[in-house]
Formats: C-alpha cells, structure tokens, sequence
C-alpha cells in the first residue's frame, strides 16, 4: 500500500511541476522575444514532458531503463488515444493539414525506427545516440519553420514577468525531480508485488501519472479556443518522448525489454495518430475520440495480458 501511495504523492509532483515549469518556460521564451510559433512547437510540448524525462533518467541511472521505456511508449500511445480523445470528444478540431504534415510525418515514422532499432532486442547506446540525432534534426527544421507561423501558446499558458518565470521554472524543476524520484521508486514495487514487468508498468501506470501536464494543457488549450496549440502538444510530446527520452535512457543504460511488449507499444502509437490525422477539410471530427478511446481501452486489454516475467 505504501509502493500506491507514493504513486500518488508523485503524480501530484508531477502535476505541480509539469503546470508551474510550462508557464515558466513559455514565459521565458516570450520575455525573450522569441517567436509564439517556436513556443507551440516546441517548449510548451517538451516542457509537458519534463515529468517523463525527469522518471527516465531517474530510471536508467538506477538500472531500471524498462520503467523508462515502456513510459516513453506508454506516454505516447496515452497522449493520442486518451488525452487527444477526449479533447475530441468535448468538440472537433480544426487544424489544416499543411499546418501539421512535417510533425506527423515524423510521429509515424519513430514507431518504425524505433522498431527497426530494437529488432535484436536490445536499444544500445548507439541506438540512443541515433535517436538523439534524429531528434535534434527534426527540432532544427521546426524551429526554421516555427518563424513562420504564429500561435496562441503564450495567451495560453505564457506567465509574462521574467522574474517570477524564472521562479517558477526553477519551482516546477524541483518538483518534477521529486516526482521522478517517487514515480520510479514506487513503480517498482508496484511491479514486484503485482508479478508485473517494469515495462508494462511504465507504459500504463507510470504513463498515465507522467501525462498529467498534457492533459492540462491539452484540455485547457481547448476549452479556450486554441486547438492548435492543444494538437501541437501532443505531437511535441510524442517526438519529445520517442527519440529524445528514449535516446537519453538508452545512452544512460541499454534497454532489453521482450519483443511483444514493445511491438503492443508501438503498434497502436502509430494506428493512435493514423486515427487522428486531420482530413482535406483541416478537420478532426468528434467521433474520431470515440474511436480514439476505444483504442486505448483495446491496447490496455492486450498490453496487461502479457505473461509475466
């Protein structure tokens, strides 16, 4: 009962950081005068992911890089198939095609890297370290393009003092470490006293504490009027979350995790953002939540079915 509450104490770390180190990020960068655009495609998405970058490391520096990866996985299936659903499912979001074509390119393709990557059943440092560059050549071609664009992040989440930007970036930082902290040290005895393997508990119950700022963000973007920002996030996070997070981890400590439990992973993140692919339209109906929600409860039905180690 312990290994539970613990959980909980750290998903409301979590919480608590992902929302104060997001509004002082997003401040930062327009204190900074950089671009709004810059800012929804990529801080206010990334910083959304500081939990799941603070309980990966903490994981591969124990030698648990499992909990890290099945985070990662379990995050992005999360982020598209629940969060995004429900989005959804309070309305439809318009979002043209052009708008968001390059970063679902490159969310379809990473399932399929990293797929090809773990065909010998292991992620290797140099795996990691292929990730990682990936990674930074895709945020180099956003960040070309984001000064083109213009977005409602800052109106969103932005806290406009620097001063109190800083504190709370620094706030956010020191409860996000705490957070992954507890998250992994309670995950793993959850993992011991359930008979379950630290993958599937990171790509479940770990994810789901971990995408806490996601859902904030992607909700209140929403109920505010600003889908784009909300549908940027999760795309963010996705790329954030599958070859930065999980390239740090791999670098830190290889990953050996059974073939099955990843390809579960892997498959329904890449059928999630088939799912959500907006139409010629620009749009992206209510029922597609629906169906998005369905999936999810799917991938938690076979996903748990996995034999135990």
């Amino acid at each position: 009962m312990n290994e539970y509450v613990t959980f909980v104490f750290g998903v409301v770390c979590a919480g608590i950081g992902g929302e104060l180190f997001v509004r002082g990020a997003v401040g930062l960068a327009h204190w900074a005068r950089i671009s709004p655009g810059i800012i929804g495609a990529t801080i206010a998405a990334f910083a959304t992911s500081s939990p799941e970058l603070s309980v990966s490391i903490n994981a591969a520096l124990a030698g648990e890089p499992q909990i890290a990866f099945g985070n990662a996985l379990g995050s992005n299936v999360l982020n598209v198939a629940l969060i995004l659903a429900l989005a959804l499912v309070i309305s439809g979001i318009q979002s043209p095609r052009d708008s968001v074509k390059r970063d679902f390119s490159v969310a379809l393709l990473i399932p399929v890297i990293t797929g090809v990557l773990f065909l010998d059943g292991e992620l290797s440092r140099l795996d990691g370290l292929l990730m990682l560059c990936m990674f930074f050549a895709w945020l180099v071609a956003a960040v070309i393009e984001a000064r083109k664009q213009r977005s409602a992040a800052q109106a969103v989440l932005g806290e406009q003092r620097a001063w109190f930007a800083v504190l709370s970036c620094l706030a956010g930082l020191a409860f996000l470490v705490a957070a992954g902290n507890l998250i992994v040290a309670a995950a793993r005895g959850i993992a011991i006293s359930l008979g379950i393997d630290e993958f599937i508990v990171g790509a479940t119950i770990v994810a789901v504490g971990t995408t806490v700022p996601e859902l904030a963000t992607t909700i209140t973007a929403k109920l505010r009027g600003h889908d784009e920002v909300g549908l940027g996030t999760i795309l963010g996070s996705n790329i954030f979350n599958g070859v930065f997070i999980i390239g740090v981890a791999a670098v830190i400590h290889p990953i050996t995790v059974a073939w099955r439990e990843v390809a579960i992973a892997l498959a329904f993140g890449f059928v999630a953002l088939v799912f959500a692919y907006p139409t010629r339209r620009g749009f992206i109906e209510r029922r597609r939540g629906v169906l998005l929600l369905v999936l999810y409860a799917a991938y938690l039905a076979t996903i748990l079915q996995s034999p135990a180690p």
